[in-house]
């Protein structure tokens, strides 16, 4: 029976580079094989650890209940109210036994938990010394993670991992959110967002508090897209842990990958015995919960085991239970609270652990500018001159410069790089990613034909037959595979590709790179390839090859074989528009930038064949544009003209470019098209656009939608007099959503939102933390609006610094609501503007009311063109004395002002 596959929301098997590393069982981190070496035999792994008893006694665990008095699953309690404080410990090297608890009965809570009997931090409990144990332990890890294979060298010969590790840029935030748009979209806002200010972290401090945090760091999530080198911090976090260098206040650091604890979904296991299991040294500890100890679980988004918050209660370390139960209680913190947990995953996997569980969000972004240098500079140590070759040009292909955000990415352009470039006149270099991902193949290959074959070594494009059908074999599997959104295979797969799987195994020396095999517990052979990109690459080779050689149109059989190539890119352009995340976004790329013959120059035994290209790409292009008139995503349309570029055609960028240099002039109408084109450029340039108006740009509501994706990459944003309706909104909102928004001032004014509009914008922004400014003048809101504006202003993850509604028919109902929030402490807002509301002297009074309960925040209040009264004016003076408020407008007053509409503002101009 073939397992589940795994889906695009899980990781593939780590790439290689200098921050990545797979998690293999045993032995030093290994990326790639000598092609020298023999095949390596499938290693089955040894039984370590006992084996766990199939019975258990159900463990349920006490609901506190009213009279605990702080009594909790683990049997803490507090020293309050006559408590009794369980939680002891040692000083001065001195012994102290706990209690132990067991069916016995605290306050009307039945106890059925077992409590630490040794806490003595320098010694075990079967007579061997704990400093004994912690170096077996840290012996086995640095072992295992003190090197990494890079490329493919000699077995035996690996590199350091200290040596060549480049300290990735990670950022404490906290989101709900989950971002289901395909990968290569995060690391497109990546780009812009490493610019901005944010709390950055180290690896090895990723348990420190945050400034101001006065809750201690129990469980950390750190998310990250495949290849931007999650797995390699873990590995460079143990490493300093085993080596002493950091976190030496941690007695135990034990690393449980998700890809291996799938294979004992149908087991039970105690806490202690899951331990042993992995960690045969921890026999001698006789109760863990003595200690400090961090469980690392990598690899969330692979996780085959259903864990259920509302599982069964488990809190002891002794007992057996399955270990989904096992796992989530210990998420939950049910079982051993005071436990350190480091879970890693990638972004559409997050939600699987409920966030009242997490006390610190990170996320990995990989490489920000100087850090892309700083790689190039170490993997090219010897050779300075090229380093700066390298930089200078990945550098002027802005593509290219984004995309090695990610460590994997950074190491294919070293690779193809440092071969290209190593001679000053050397040939024309990679300024696509499909020419990149072409030579790079061109490169693997090559290494082992060196060897073989002499017939490559003179032709220096040319690659052996048998070389040729595995590639082909193995894009087939990339392409079927693909279609079914599974990365990681089976014996099965490779079977229906007619890949023999142990001849993959002899060629998996040769694609090390491209094509990885792992071995598990299990002791059944798991494939994938290095990286999504990679299997997204090969698998647009398969379709373009099998069309020149047979005719068949993978895309949509039903075509006619005697259909031309522009065809082919015409199937491939409508199932990538048809999805929604962005599905086969990257697919799309490389299938025509396949078709381009310069392309085909760098493999023409693979890619070559067909004398109609050069009118097929011209059609496609015309196609593409065609395509852009009409309707598309903003998201698909922006994917277009990276397909456009890998087509080499820039005719709507150069116009676009000409455009914004004449100044932009409004007496100039933009088509859908141009705006697409206009997003597009601002998408691309180097730096994160502050300001963007998009009333600046003539252009109808289709137009206008297609701009609408630039506000994530913006930090402020006007959509004066923009006809805001849903059509427009939508996009707007989904911004709004994103966890990758650098947006902090949106100002929606002259827009007729009404209640409607106005609860989804509300909606939106509570899964925000960026947002600080917001303007809603003139919106057409009323009071019954101010019940959403004011759960944001308490919302925990939006900290809104200033609030405008000038011009809205709020009346003192709509005050009254405001005022809920801004009486609480949780609300920061310090500037409100509330000039022509209609707020009449009731209205002051909650005002003056909420400013004496939370006098810290508020600065400025805007009361212009309204009706305060004589005692309304008192009241706020007097709460103006005892708060920060610092400006208090209340010009242009009177009873005049108390109209709804324009005329209470327009009054004294009508005199």
């Amino acid at each position: 029976m073939q397992p589940s596959h795994k889906h695009f929301d899980q990781d593939p098997a780590p790439p290689p580079g200098s921050t990545w590393a797979p998690s293999s069982s045993a032995g030093p981190t290994e990326i790639g094989r000598d092609e020298e070496d023999p095949p390596s035999s499938k290693e089955t792994p040894v039984p370590i650890g006992p084996e766990e008893p199939d019975a258990h006694q159900a463990q349920q665990c006490p609901d506190p209940g009213p009279q605990t008095h702080g009594m909790s699953c683990d049997g803490s309690r507090d020293a309050q109210n006559g408590g009794v404080q369980f939680s002891i410990s040692a000083q001065s090297q001195s012994n102290v036994v706990s209690n132990v608890m067991n069916n016995c009965n605290v306050n009307s809570v039945n106890i059925h938990a077992t409590f630490g009997t040794n806490a003595n931090p320098n010694s075990a409990d079967k007579g061997v010394s704990l400093e004994e144990i912690r170096n077996k332990i840290k012996s086995m890890l640095k072992t295992k993670y003190e090197c990494i294979f890079e490329g493919i060298p000699k077995r035996g010969n690996p590199s350091s991992l200290v040596s060549i590790y480049t300290e990735l840029y990670i950022t404490k935030g906290e989101s709900e959110q989950v971002n289901a748009e395909h990968e290569v979209w995060h690391v497109e806002t990546a780009a812009k967002k490493t610019d901005t200010e944010e709390i950055t972290v180290k690896c090895s401090d990723i348990f420190k508090p945050l400034p101001g945090q006065e809750t201690p760091v129990k469980t950390v999530l750190t998310k990250g897209i495949a290849g931007i080198g999650k797995t390699v911090s873990i590995q460079k976090f143990i490493l300093d842990w085993a080596e002493g260098r950091s976190n030496t206040d941690i007695t135990f650091v034990f690393p449980l990958p998700f890809r291996q604890l799938n294979h004992f979904h149908d087991k039970e296991f105690s806490l202690m015995g899951l331990i042993n299991h992995f960690f045969p040294p921890m026999a001698d500890i006789e109760n863990i919960e003595d200690y400090k100890v961090l469980f690392i679980f990598d690899g969330l988004d692979e996780c085959r085991l259903p864990l259920n918050d509302n599982c069964q209660c488990w809190c002891s370390a002794k007992e057996s239970v399955s270990l989904n139960i096992l796992l989530m209680n210990l998420i939950q913190g049910n079982l051993f609270r005071p436990a350190l947990l480091w879970i890693t995953s990638r972004p559409a996997a997050v939600n699987q652990i409920p966030p009242q569980y997490i006390q610190t969000m990170t996320e990995i972004r990989g490489f920000n500018d100087p850090q892309k240098d700083e790689y190039f500079r170490k993997k090219f140590s010897n050779d300075k001159n090229l380093a700066d070759r390298i930089i200078s040009h990945v550098r002027s292909c802005r593509s290219l410069y984004i995309m090695c955000h990610m460590p994997v990415f950074c190491w294919i352009s070293a690779t193809v790089l440092g071969k290209m470039l190593i001679k000053e006149d050397s040939q024309e270099t990679p300024k696509t990613l499909t020419q990149m991902y072409t030579n790079l193949l061109l490169i693997q290959t090559k290494i082992k034909n060196q060897k073989y074959s002499q017939e490559c070594l003179v032709n220096k494009n040319k690659i052996s037959e048998l070389d040729k059908k595995m590639i082909i074999s193995l894009g087939q599997l990339a392409f079927q595979q693909l279609i079914k959104g599974n990365i990681i295979f089976y014996e099965e797969d490779l079977r229906e590709c007619d890949i023999d799987a142990k001849a993959a195994s002899m060629y998996s020396g040769m694609f090390t790179e491209i094509f990885k095999e792992e071995f598990e517990f299990d002791e059944q052979t798991v494939y994938c390839f290095v990286h999504l990109s990679i299997q997204e690459y090969l698998a647009a080779l398969f379709v373009h090859f099998r069309y020149i050689n047979t005719g068949e149109n993978s895309l949509n059989p039903s075509i006619s074989k005697d259909s031309n190539l522009h065809q082919l890119h015409k199937s491939a352009v409508s199932m990538a528009l048809e999805s929604k995340n962005g599905h086969f976004d990257l697919f799309l790329r490389f299938l025509l930038g396949i078709s381009l013959e310069s392309n085909q120059k760098i493999l023409p035994c693979l890619l070559g064949g067909n004398s109609g290209n050069l009118q097929s790409c011209e059609k496609t292009i015309k196609y593409i544009k065609k395509e852009l008139e009409k309707n598309p995503s903003a998201e698909r349309a922006i994917n277009l003209f990276h397909c456009l570029n890998e087509l080499n055609d820039t005719t709507l960028v150069e116009e676009i470019q000409n455009y914004l240099r004449s100044g932009s002039p409004m007496d100039t109408e933009l088509s859908p098209d141009q705006c697409s084109a206009l997003a597009y450029v601002l998408l691309m340039s180097t730096d994160v656009l502050e300001d963007f108006d998009l009333s600046a740009y003539n252009s109808t509501a289709a137009g206008r939608r297609r701009l609408l994706p630039v506000l994530k990459f913006c930090k402020r944003a006007c959509l004066h007099h923009c006809n805001m309706t849903k059509f427009l909104m939508e996009p707007v909102i989904q911004v709004l959503q994103s966890p990758n928004s650098l947006l902090t001032h949106l100002d929606l004014s002259y827009n007729k939102l009404g209640e409607t509009g106005v609860k989804l914008l509300c909606d939106s922004l509570k899964a925000s933390s960026t947002l600080q400014v917001l303007g809603l003048g003139d919106c057409n809101l009323t009071g019954s609006c101010c019940e959403g504006l004011a759960s944001l202003l308490i919302h925990p993850l939006l900290t809104l610094k200033e609030l405008q509604l000038r011009g809205n028919d709020l009346g003192d109902s709509g005050v009254e609501l405001l005022c809920r929030a801004l009486q609480e402490p949780s609300c920061q807002l310090q500037r409100l503007r509330l000039s022509g509301c209609r707020v009449t002297e009731k209205g002051c009074a909650s005002l003056a009311s909420a400013l004496q309960s939370n006098p810290l925040y508020l600065t400025e209040l805007d009361l212009s063109y309204n009706h305060p009264g004589d005692l309304g004016l008192e009241l706020l003076s007097a709460a103006q004395k005892v708060s920060k408020l610092e400006t208090l407008i209340v010009d242009h007053c009177g009873p005049c002002r108390d109209k709804p509409g324009l005329p209470k503002c327009m009054y004294s101009i009508n005199r």
